[in-house]
Formats: C-alpha cells, structure tokens, sequence
C-alpha cells in the first residue's frame, strides 16, 4: 500500500499533464491557443551590411548571445543555406547541444536556422534598413522542447523571449561601437 499511493498519485499526474498537453495543442492549432512564437526587435544604428555581417558569422554569434558558449560549423565552405553547425547552449545552468541547419540566407535581410535536435523549431533574422545609417532586426524564435512541447512553450516564451531581447539589445551595442570605432574620423558618423 505504501507504494501503490505514490505510484497512482504520479501516473494522475503524468495523465494530467498529457491532456493539459493535448487540450492546449488543440487550442493552438485552431488558432485560439497563446502564440507560441517569440518575437523581438531592436532599431541599430549602422548600415543593414553591417548588422548582416555580424549576424551571418556563425561563430561570432555568442559574443552577442549570451546563452550560447560555442559554436562549431561542420560543414566546409562560406556559410550558406545548408551549412550545418553544433551550438554549446547553457541557460539556467542547463546545458545542451543545439544542432542547427541554415535553411535561409539571403544577404543582407534574411538569416534563417531550423533547429535539428532534441529541441525541434526554427528561428529567423530579417533586416530592414530604415535609412543609409540605421537598421531595424526582427527575430521570431520557435522552439519545441521534447516532453510536453505545447506546455512547455507556453511557459518558455516569456523567460526565452527576454533572454533573446537581451541578445539583441547586446548585438545593437557590438555592431554600433564597432561601426563607430571603423568610421570615427571619416566624416561617415556625423549629423
């Protein structure tokens, strides 16, 4: 008896969590569920060639990413649709192999990844220049984690969608401070 009770109360639970699992999904697909893309902007005061440079370097990117700790391309050649790439990822002290696959790149608007492995999604970069000097990004982020993935999205995107801004507000500081220190002195940078 004294394990009966803990083994019904866990198989409830997981029974539970498996409708919420369903219940939720089903919402989603009738597009009466929380979206569960992340999305985030950030206005860069540097020409769109500049962002896209930054953005593109594959293994630049955890300079302005903070969750990411490395990056290896796998793949030989320029970095291009097809380009296949492994990311050490550490957040809240859980660390995972991301696997990625570029699946867009056209330069310089639009950067795309999906992500390949044990969490399933896709993310996408898009630069609009708003003049000559200034660039609006937009990321959209979907990630579907492997055990109750509609659930977990639901409560991911608010912590992941302010981790990724933060990513971005870092990329905006990277690219202006190195736009400026390229082109102090020219003349490019005034009025």
């Amino acid at each position: 008896m004294r394990i009966r009770t803990p083994v019904l109360i866990a198989a409830g639970a997981v029974g539970a969590l498996m409708a919420a699992e369903r219940w939720l999904a089903g919402l989603i697909a009738r597009g009466e569920g929380p979206d569960p893309v992340m999305r985030m902007v950030v206005l860069i005061d540097a020409p769109i060639e500049a962002v896209w440079a930054e953005i593109a370097d594959l293994e630049r990117q955890p300079l302005w990413m903070s969750e990411m700790k490395r990056v290896r391309v796998l793949t030989p050649g320029p970095v291009g649709v097809g380009t296949r790439a492994e990311a050490d990822v550490r957040i809240f002290m859980i660390g995972v192999d991301d696997m990625v696959e570029v699946d867009m790149f056209q330069p310089p608007t639009r950067f795309g990844i999906r992500h390949v492995g044990a969490f399933a999604g896709e993310g996408r970069i898009t630069l609009e220049a708003i003049d000559d000097r200034r660039t609006l990004v937009r990321w959209t982020e979907r990630l579907r984690p492997p055990l109750l993935p509609t659930l977990t999205q639901a409560f991911e995107k608010p912590i992941l969608g302010g981790i990724f801004q933060a990513d971005l507000e870092r990329l905006k500081e990277i690219v202006e401070a190195s736009w400026a220190e390229a082109h102090a002195g020219t003349g490019a940078d005034a009025g």
